[in-house]
């Protein structure tokens, strides 16, 4: 009987040890570049805020993005960025673990992988340090296709992903990871390639097929302060009581209040119902929920501007032309910018067509049209990593492709 007894207070000090030694890691990540893409940024930023004010010490707290926005030229703010046209500030604290050429696809994987050596030297040089106890939190934002997500000069590819992920799994580095995307064809990151049987769970802002939306539209910064999908689920975590919410009702909201593209969810979807979103975003408990039924409803009407993400650069040069004073230098020079970018997305599409063509006639040259106009899967991960990788050196840049609505170049290889 006291043995007993001794044995259950034993566990019970034992438990409560390794609860308090659990620790809540995260790897926040923006891929891209310049004014235009401000929402990318402005997004992990906000995002930070959200991991920061819940407890989560910077320490633990992995920050991926260029940091070219804060003091631009354009910015009328200076050192201030905004993720909602009435917010505050979400730049201040922010830490500026690996900006610039620091901000690439072989960082983001070493990084996850706890990969110390490789990134000595390398801004701040912090890695995941998590262990079998610890939770993961990683969320990204930017450009992406099919099978694919952008970086300022480079892409990271589903299969590399979705390997490192394994990897991290099969060395302990984690209890249980959580993944946001927020990218074009985003959900093709993770359908078909994620398993449900590593604890891990993940969603995306759209399926494997379609755009995901910017919105937020600020005339006075001339661009996008936010993407739908992500001001949605970081306009959740800021108002509920994380700590009573599911990952699974978290999903639910983001979906139903993300119209415009389908919100997927992919993983272990029991993790997701079983898990609450404190669990990965916060250390602490939530007081009182700040939701507040007005505020949702002008979201939702100022959510209303939402656009296809490569249809962005050309939205904003139209915004700003509408206000433009007619005749006037600046609406010649609008009118020839937009002039551009359309030719410029036509000359993109003509010539991946071509490529496309090429490659099928070989020998099914019967193919093209038929997979110009359905949906595919992309299967051939090697084949698409070798062509995508070539017309990124010797064509275009991918993250410049993004001026293109969807355009399957997977097509092609996946019969090659």
């Amino acid at each position: 009987m006291h043995r007993q007894l001794l044995l259950s207070v034993l566990s019970l000090v034992l438990f409560g040890m390794s609860a308090s030694w659990a620790a809540n890691w995260a790897v926040l990540v923006a891929g891209s570049r310049d004014w235009v893409n401000y929402r990318h940024q402005a997004d992990v930023c906000h995002a930070y805020q959200i991991l920061h004010r819940n407890g989560i010490p910077d320490s633990n707290i992995i920050v991926m993005m260029y940091d070219d926005l804060a003091h631009h030229w354009r910015n009328p703010t200076r050192g201030i960025i905004i993720n909602h046209p009435k917010g505050t500030d979400v730049y201040h604290g922010v830490p500026h673990d690996y900006t610039g050429k620091d901000v690439t696809p072989n960082n983001f994987i070493n990084v996850l992988l706890g990969n110390k050596e490789a990134m000595r030297n390398v801004g701040s040089g912090k890695v995941l340090e998590s262990g079998p106890d610890d939770n993961v939190f990683i969320y990204y934002t930017d450009h992406g296709a099919v099978g694919l997500v952008a970086f300022p000069s480079d892409v990271l590819y589903a299969k590399d992903l979705n390997q490192t992920i394994t990897t991290m799994y099969n060395q302990k580095k984690y209890k249980q990871m959580v993944i946001y995307i927020e990218a074009c064809e985003s959900g093709s990151m993770l359908e078909d390639i994620l398993s449900d049987k590593i604890n891990v769970y993940g969603t995306t802002a759209a399926n494997a097929q379609e755009s995901s939306y910017a919105c937020y539209h600020d005339l006075l910064r001339g661009t996008y302060l936010g993407d739908v999908y992500s001001v949605v689920w970081m306009e959740d975590s800021d108002a509920e009581q994380i700590d009573k919410e599911t990952l699974y009702q978290q999903y639910l909201i983001t979906q139903q209040k993300t119209n415009a593209s389908h919100v997927m969810q992919y993983g272990d979807l029991n993790l997701a119902k079983s898990h609450n979103v404190s669990e990965f975003q916060s250390v602490q408990k939530s007081n009182i929920s700040n939701h507040n039924i007005f505020m949702d409803h002008y979201n939702n009407l100022l959510r209303r501007d939402a656009v296809r993400a490569e249809d962005v650069r050309i939205e904003i040069v139209k915004y700003r032309l509408a206000v433009a004073k007619e005749n006037s230098i600046e609406e010649k020079e609008l009118q020839n910018e937009l002039a551009q970018l359309y030719n410029d997305r036509n000359v993109i599409f003509n010539s991946l067509y071509q490529i496309a063509s090429i490659a099928l006639s070989l020998n099914r040259g019967n193919y093209i049209e038929m997979i110009i106009q359905k949906p595919m899967k992309l299967t051939q991960h090697d084949c698409y990593k070798s062509v995508t990788q070539h017309i990124h050196k010797k064509c275009f840049d991918l993250q410049v492709c993004s001026v293109l609505p969807p355009f399957e170049v997977q097509k092609a290889g996946n019969y090659l």
